[in-house]
């Protein structure tokens, strides 16, 4: 079992800024990939921004440069730094991880909310 803890959201004006965090813990020898992802109410859940080992990341178009994920592998810990927050960015924001046996974690999700 692998836990995460995400922290970070919160209440924001539009043009703000906030950095995600997701910490993982437990069974986390094998992780070969780490994202965010997010759901807007009525929305479908999407892809944000994933990081794979050895560096490579992919980002939706929505968010390509203006956000960055980042990994610290001593701290088993991704990050989401998310500036130019604009409305359109509201969701819950949920963490990722999967591992070499293609088993994928959940994190609990924190809110984001951008207001205008």
């Amino acid at each position: 079992q692998v836990q995460l803890v995400e922290s970070g959201g919160g209440l924001v004006q539009a043009g703000g800024s906030l950095r995600l965090s997701c910490a993982a813990s437990g069974s986390i020898f094998g992780i070969i990939r780490m994202g965010w992802y997010r759901q807007a109410p009525g929305k479908q859940r999407e892809l944000v921004a994933e990081i794979i080992n050895g560096g490579r990341t992919n980002y939706a178009d929505s968010v390509k440069g203006r956000f960055t994920i980042s990994r610290d592998n001593a701290k088993n810990t991704v990050y989401l730094q998310m500036p130019s927050l604009k409305p359109e960015d509201t969701a819950v924001y949920y963490c990722k991880v999967t591992n070499t046996r293609s088993y994928s974690y959940w994190g609990q999700g924190t809110q984001v909310t951008v207001s205008s």
